[in-house]
């Protein structure tokens, strides 16, 4: 084998590997595609409004205000404040 084989086939063999490579990102970019897709699809219909989160946080943040105000009520009754 001459130089210019040798060349010949080392190029053959590094486009060979860039179209592989070239390949994997391409297929890789199309997973993402479907992948973002279903994900926007998703989130278009399970997300939660701000005002109804709101309104679920004001429910569940109630039990603790009513408990604090108890604590408050109680030490304010004590009897040995200073």
């Amino acid at each position: 084998m001459n130089l210019e084989q040798i060349f010949i086939a080392a190029l053959g063999a590094v486009c060979g590997a860039l179209g592989w490579f070239a390949r994997e990102l391409y297929g890789a970019t199309q997973a993402l595609r479907r992948d973002l897709s279903a994900l926007e699809v998703k989130l278009g219909t399970d997300y939660v409004r701000y005002d109804r989160l709101q309104d679920r946080l004001r429910e569940a943040l109630e039990p603790i205000k009513d408990g604090i105000d108890e604590i408050r009520a109680a030490l304010k009754d004590k009897a040995d404040k200073s």
